[in-house]
């Protein structure tokens, strides 16, 4: 492990960027257990000093794969599944993302949710505390998820549960406190075999290092969000950008929800998983008053575009007609109620 903290912590100018076997290796030594916590606290610190390149996220995110168990689904369910990867740090506002995947979800569009407990720099709230909030078994074995994708066309995975390396060094994490080249590499595994995703980035200048990793790895198309807390939730308080990427290809536009008459202030309320699952309950079971609105039209906004964008409608208003129907008619409501039941059978 010595060499690679040394090719990589030489400083500004003497540093070295890995190869992608490099990177393989290093973070074969790391998920081994053959690299101790001084050296891994090292060449993470010295890594995020250099900044990351996409071989070297490949390098690490292939090697994790290795390590892990996935997700046995049939092509049919692979090929339209989507993953959604989300920041495993978690999120300090509204995460629509699991209300509109319970949307997606009801109108037969088979969604992967994923995370794990919440970690720095943000401790924020994560998927797996707002879905527990939500009594769905947030640690179910991987035949259960299997089933749930299957008969539910909804799964969650706990990722250190299937992949064992990234629960052995969370203390590291958590001591160091900062973000690593492992807050991109947890939430890129794709642990179902997805053909499809979407991605949140806080910055513009991340895309450029996610665009590659998406087009080398084993997606069809991918999309990246300049989202809400660097989510793949786009807001509506303001335009964002969307890159999409294929294998051969990456363009961008621009979304805008006053567009849509979705448009709202921005809230800087922090949300408890508590108030999260209150509020969510209350939208999905098809509620309408006033304090409820804006985190409505977030759902519906982010709904409508993931229709359109994944293929299911051919325009956003379409969109925005189909998901509104479903809240107003309480659909999301039952796809949860289903999705928890089926997980405790």
């Amino acid at each position: 492990m010595q060499q690679w903290i040394k090719e990589v912590g030489r400083g500004k100018k003497g540093s070295k960027d890995l190869t992608y076997e490099e990177m393989r290796e290093a973070a074969r030594l790391i998920s081994s257990g053959k690299a101790t916590d001084s050296q891994i606290s090292a060449f993470l610190i010295a890594e995020r000093m250099k900044g990351e390149t996409y071989n070297e996220v490949l390098g690490f995110i292939d090697e994790l794969k290795r390590c892990s168990k996935k997700l046995n689904l049939s092509s049919t369910i692979s090929d339209n599944l989507i993953d959604f990867a989300g920041p495993y740090d978690g999120r300090k506002g509204f995460v629509t993302t699991v209300p509109t995947s319970l949307l997606l979800a009801e109108a037969g569009v088979p969604v992967l949710l994923h995370s794990s407990d919440t970690l720095p720099p943000k401790h924020g709230m994560t998927i797996k505390d707002i879905l527990s909030e939500l009594s769905v078994k947030t640690n179910a074995t991987t035949k259960q998820i299997e089933d749930s994708i299957m008969s539910n066309q909804i799964g969650f995975v706990w990722t250190e549960n299937l992949c064992e390396p990234l629960g052995k060094i969370r203390h590291i994490r958590e001591d160091i406190g900062v973000r690593s080249i492992i807050n991109t590499v947890e939430k890129m595994l794709n642990l179902g075999n997805a053909k499809k995703m979407m991605v949140g980035v806080f910055h513009k200048t991340a895309v450029d290092k996610l665009i590659p990793i998406i087009q080398q790895s084993s997606y069809d198309v991918g999309y990246v969000v300049q989202g809400e807390d660097g989510s793949e939730d786009l807001p509506t308080h303001r335009n964002s950008f969307v890159y999409k990427v294929t294998n051969s290809h990456a363009e961008s536009f621009l979304l805008n929800p006053e567009q849509y008459g979705l448009k709202y202030e921005k809230d800087e309320e922090v949300l408890t998983k508590q108030e999260q699952a209150t509020i969510m309950k209350r939208i999905l079971t098809g509620e309408q008053a006033p304090e409820l609105l804006p985190f409505r039209a977030k759902v519906i906004y982010n709904t409508a575009v993931r229709y359109f964008l994944f293929n299911i409608t051919a325009t956003i208003e379409e969109g925005i007609e189909k998901a509104t129907g479903q809240l107003n008619e309480g659909k999301g409501i039952s796809q949860l109620n289903q999705w928890q039941q089926s997980l405790y059978s």
